[in-house]
């Protein structure tokens, strides 16, 4: 019997980053290995019913949570689903796909952990948790680029939407491995994308990497450009990552070796220079730009992947095997 999909959530307000984080991992895990599944397909109500009724895409009553947890389980065990389709440009649902999943499945979406079925489905966790001024100006760049809407508009969705996120998506955040915050180095500064610091709450769900060595040998270095700190999130102790978005290439390989030596099919990612396939981003003039923090975090997530499929399969080894 073939070894079953490991799936991955990243779970995130609207324009937060979920698909360009996607991306960057797709690509590691080879995109010939990954099927992506959008949950905000699973809306009960298409724009104009929601506009009649009153009610937010972000509220779990627009939204069909149990078929979103059958349909995660089903993958799980290697089974294809029927997926809806919500067309984002014309606000309707186009008619439904037939999907089978593959090695690795990653759901992106706003409610992806909204109940504990569906909690149970993934193998790893993601959140991601930019500022809300940030966040507010990517989705107003997006839906003005891509879905047609003016600033206006998108700012009144944003406020509208506002009570919604703070009760039903932020919550979300705690069922979360790794917690992933791109934020500007000077607070409401203009700095595009690619000049973005990332800071990473790791949580003691999922066995993390070794990254001790990341901090210098003459102990810690609060000026490093690459940190490592032992904090406490939500009561907790946790490790929290922070990289620089002027960390050099040499400080950035150091990075990368430490997760290559655990993890030696994220090789072809690793070297004298990152990767340019990972830590893409498209700039406000449409040039393509790279982000050492966000390849950085495509990496630290696939790695979490990979590990998994290794943890999976020790985990079905015959009590025979073993003796």
């Amino acid at each position: 019997m073939s070894q079953r999909p490991i799936i991955l959530g990243i779970v995130g307000d609207s324009a937060a980053g979920k698909t360009t984080l996607t991306k960057g991992i797709a690509q590691v895990l080879g995109s010939e290995n990954v099927t992506v599944i959008c949950t905000d397909d699973y809306h009960r109500y298409d724009r104009k019913q929601r506009a009649e009724i009153g009610i937010t895409a972000l509220h779990p009553d627009c939204n069909y949570l149990d078929i979103i947890q059958q349909h995660l389980h089903l993958l799980r065990e290697g089974q294809p689903i029927l997926k809806p389709i919500y067309n984002h440009t014309t606000g309707e649902f186009d008619p439904p796909e037939y999907i089978k999943p593959s090695k690795f499945v990653i759901v992106e979406g706003l409610l992806g952990y909204s109940t504990l079925g569906a909690r149970d489905a993934y193998d790893v966790k993601v959140y991601l948790a930019p500022p809300e001024f940030l966040r507010a100006k990517w989705k107003v760049k997006r839906d003005t680029m891509k879905r047609g809407y003016k600033p206006e508009q998108v700012l009144a969705e944003i406020e509208k939407r506002e009570p919604d996120s703070e009760a039903f998506i932020r919550p979300q955040r705690q069922w979360a491995d790794v917690v992933v915050s791109f934020y500007p180095p000077t607070e409401g500064s203009e700095e595009d994308a690619s000049h973005l610091n990332v800071r990473l709450v790791l949580r003691p769900t999922i066995p993390h990497p070794d990254l001790l060595k990341v901090v210098d040998e003459s102990g810690e270095d609060s000026t490093s450009a690459i940190r490592l700190e032992l904090e406490r999130d939500m009561g907790k102790p946790v490790d929290v990552l922070e990289i620089d978005n002027h960390a050099t290439a040499e400080q950035v390989n150091k990075l990368e070796r430490i997760l290559c030596h655990e993890m030696p099919d994220l090789l072809p990612y690793c070297g004298l220079q990152i990767n340019p396939e990972i830590g893409k981003l498209v700039g406000t003039t449409g040039e393509t730009l790279q982000s050492y923090p966000l390849a950085i975090t495509q990496l630290l997530i696939a790695y979490h992947m990979l590990k998994a499929v290794h943890l999976d399969s020790t985990k079905t080894v015959p009590q025979s095997a073993l003796s």
